[in-house]
């Protein structure tokens, strides 16, 4: 980057980040530290946006439209039907409990070891994604900066750490409205580029014509074969329970909204979400294929890692390299002979010529993909790396590569920006839980607020360190922001299923409701890890939230329990 983006990056990053900590400088009530303070809907609807926003969002889902085109939209289409059970039935209870945690809603409801179950759940699955989401921004800084992988885990994990210790779940509230302002700045700036770049090939029109032709606009998938893992119908259903346990029942999210002035500011804030969240998703899907696209115009590298990842191949080009290389460099001029042809003949109108151009338009783009793939290949055989995928590096190599100076800068700081917020929100609600499920509940039930303040800060630090951990190994999973979601489908549903249960099936019981979350989260896990049947794993949130209600019921009658409480 040139010394006016590292400027850029850096005033804009320290200047959200002093801000936070100015804002909160002054001693915080020990329920402001840990929710945050009350906020408006407008605040609040940032806030939960931002939560979920986090770098994977924008640096993965373009990089994932880029190999596989627009599908895993359809993963979203069950939120605003999420969310609008969420403001009407979840927030008015948490209201009238008066909740720091969710969790404790389960004691309320159940007893003391549903609630520690649930939030053992939550800690596990969100501590693993607070680590996923501090990988993501290294891999920015390791392409920008050529740093150690490793190193800058550590570096970017310990700057989270700082910055959420220092001004607990306030800060992180206050803070979130200004870095979403970077970024939808930031993004709607990047797309206009791109469009800008195509536009000297090809209309705006035309441009999509060819992303369709070369299979990136399958928006809507109609198909029923569960083993497929986006579709119309997983997103509806699995898509719909996934949106529930994360909107409703994970304290991250919750977080966010429990700390509205009212009800009413935090449905509003809700429903913000609920109208602007998937139209968010499909842009960003969609700026990721116009970036495809100027890749079928521009030729793309044989890889979009780093040079630093492949410096063996670099230092040691051989034959095969060499010659890989040439079979690329050729299907690509083919291609672009292809694609100009394609548009010439949808320009005449010719319907025969368009078809027939079309066919080689398709012919060429899978030559081309597989030229890429043994390209590719080659690279990971010669650097000793049994898999390098590289989709996560698609949209930085194109900011880095095709961006003005300046502009290269704030789209960095956007992506950090993003990992910010959201894992800010992830380690203050891991130390929130850690503090009042566990710490104040069976260790120092009497503490004063600064005591418990300081534990609070203790377990942020602590759980920033394991987040760090987890981190270090997640070059190790696929698509980041499928393993973000993978994460949450393997655990999400079964927490749904006791919150579901609590709030609408006033039968069942404390004991009924433990053991049957117990039976669903085992079976999940063992038919995620065992392979037993190939199924989308947007399904298992809606199976786990099956077997936890099913189970509990038939249950009842035989362990019974205590009353319930609400």
């Amino acid at each position: 980057m040139s010394g006016f983006d590292i400027a850029t990056l850096s005033a804009t990053l320290i200047a959200i980040v002093f801000f936070g900590v100015w804002k909160t400088r002054n001693d915080q009530k020990l329920d402001e530290f840990l929710k945050g303070s009350s906020n408006k809907w407008g605040a609040i609807g940032l806030s939960v946006m931002a939560t979920q926003a986090s770098a994977i969002t924008f640096l993965s889902t373009p990089g994932l439209a880029y190999d596989s085109g627009m599908a895993f939209v359809q993963n979203y289409f069950g939120m605003p039907l999420a969310l609008i059970l969420i403001a009407v039935v979840f927030v008015p209870m948490y209201y009238k409990l008066e909740l720091c945690s969710v969790y404790e809603f389960l004691e309320h409801r159940f007893d003391s070891k549903t609630r520690t179950l649930g939030s053992i759940i939550f800690l596990i699955q969100r501590g693993f994604s607070a680590g996923i989401t501090i990988y993501a921004p290294s891999i920015i800084l390791t392409s920008v900066l050529g740093w150690n992988m490793n190193a800058t885990v550590v570096g970017v994990g310990l700057a989270v750490v700082i910055y959420t210790v220092t001004g607990g779940s306030h800060a992180v509230s206050l803070t979130h409205k200004y870095q979403m302002s970077v970024i939808l700045t930031g993004m709607a700036i990047a797309f206009g580029i791109v469009v800008y770049k195509i536009s000297g090939h090809a209309s705006f029109s035309e441009n999509l014509t060819i992303a369709g032709s070369l299979g990136r606009l399958n928006v809507v998938d109609f198909s029923f074969d569960i083993d497929k893992r986006y579709t119309l119908w997983s997103g509806l259903l699995g898509g719909f329970f996934l949106s529930l346990s994360y909107f409703g029942t994970d304290q991250s999210q919750a977080q966010r909204y429990m700390s509205g002035q009212s009800v009413r500011d935090s449905r509003l804030g809700l429903m913000f979400n609920a109208l602007l969240k998937v139209p968010m998703q499909f842009m960003i899907l969609l700026l990721g294929v116009l970036v495809f696209v100027f890749y079928q115009w521009e030729k793309p590298p044989a890889t979009f890692l780093p040079d630093s990842m492949v410096q063996k191949i670099v230092a040691t080009e051989t034959d095969a390299y060499r010659n890989l290389e040439g079979e690329f460099d050729v299907v690509f001029d083919r291609q672009r002979i292809a694609l100009a042809d394609y548009v010439d003949a949808v320009r005449s109108g010719d319907e025969a010529s368009v078809e027939e151009v079309r066919a080689r338009v398709e012919t060429s783009g899978q030559e081309i993909r597989d030229a890429r793939t043994n390209l590719k290949d080659h690279i990971a055989d010669m650097a000793g790396e049994a898999s390098m995928k590289d989709s996560d590096y698609v949209f930085i190599h194109f900011i880095l590569n095709e961006l003005p100076v300046g502009l290269i800068g704030l789209l960095v700081a956007v992506i950090l920006c993003a990992a910010m917020s959201s894992t800010a929100s992830e380690l203050s609600a891991l130390a929130t839980i850690s503090t009042v499920d566990f710490y104040q509940r069976y260790i120092n039930k009497r503490s004063d607020d600064a005591h418990t303040k300081l534990i609070s800060r203790i377990f942020t630090a602590i759980w920033g360190g394991l987040a760090i951990l987890f981190a270090l190994f997640a070059s190790m999973v696929e698509s980041l922001i499928e393993a973000v979601n993978i994460v949450g489908s393997l655990f999400y549903g079964t927490v749904l299923g006791l919150f579901l249960a609590a709030f609408f099936i006033k039968r069942v019981r404390a004991n009924a409701a433990f053991v049957a979350a117990l039976i669903a989260q085992v079976t999940v896990l063992v038919v995620y890890l065992t392979d037993f049947v190939e199924i989308g794993y947007l399904w298992y949130n809606l199976i786990a939230c099956f077997l936890v209600i099913v189970l509990s019921l038939l249950l009842q009658s035989v362990i019974g329990g205590k009353k319930a409480n609400v």
